[in-house]
This record gives structure tokens, C-alpha cells and sequence, in this order.
């Protein structure tokens, strides 16, 4: 994957704010997450960083697409970790056809997060 570049996205998230929005409405991390997001950050002892840098990561690739909200499914992009623990991603649905009609066939993801913010930097490349 050291093909063109064709799309950057970055995005940060609140973390105390994301808290309160998950609480009020719990519904909603089915909506966003995909399952295995669900079942990775529900091993960890506070999962609300990991799943604000999903989030991120979601956002970022909506970015990297130039689209907007709406586009495709949340759960369209997967955050998962390779077997030395760094993140990639999964995109399939509408987020893949949008990804192969603008000739992507590669993703670069960074994730980080502090106590208070979690973000995403997101490549897209052909």
C-alpha cells in the first residue's frame, strides 16, 4: 500500500462529551459500532477512549472520501488491529463502492487518544 495518495481525513473527538452522548442514548454505540468494535472495547477497563478513536477513524474516512454524513453506514468501516496490535480498517457497503469508484484500493490509519480527546488520521491511496 505506497500508492498515490487520493484522500487525507482527520478527526477528533471529546471524550468526556462522547461519554455523556453514549450514556443518554445507549443505543447508539449499536449504530456506529460494528460488533467486534463492540466486543473489542468491551474487554477493556474503560472502553469509551476506543471507541471515541473508532469513531474518529469513521469520520476521518468520510474525509478521506470527501462525503458527508450520510454516505454510508457507520458500521460500513471497521477498525481492527493486525496481529502486532496496530489498527487497520475494513471498509465494505457503501463505503467501499464509494472507495473503488474513486480508485482507492488502500488504507493507512493512526489512532491516538490523551484522557480528554481521541483522534484519527486517516489515508486513503490507490
Amino acid at each position: 500500500m505506497n500508492g498515490a495518495l487520493l484522500g487525507l481525513g482527520i478527526d477528533s473527538v471529546d471524550i468526556p462529551r462522547f461519554a455523556q452522548v453514549l450514556d443518554r442514548r445507549p443505543g447508539l454505540a449499536l449504530r456506529l459500532f460494528t460488533p467486534g468494535e463492540q466486543d473489542y472495547a468491551a474487554g477493556l477497563a474503560n472502553p469509551v477512549p476506543s471507541l471515541a478513536a473508532r469513531f474518529a477513524a469513521k469520520e476521518a474516512v468520510m474525509k478521506a472520501l470527501s462525503v458527508g454524513l450520510g454516505a454510508f453506514e457507520w458500521v460500513d468501516v471497521e477498525v481492527v488491529r493486525a496481529e502486532s496490535g496496530a489498527p487497520r480498517l475494513v471498509v465494505t457497503g457503501r463505503a467501499a463502492s464509494l472507495a473503488d469508484d474513486r480508485g482507492i484500493t488502500g488504507w493507512h490509519l493512526s489512532l491516538t487518544h490523551t484522557d480528554s480527546v481521541a483522534s484519527a488520521v486517516v489515508a486513503a491511496v490507490a
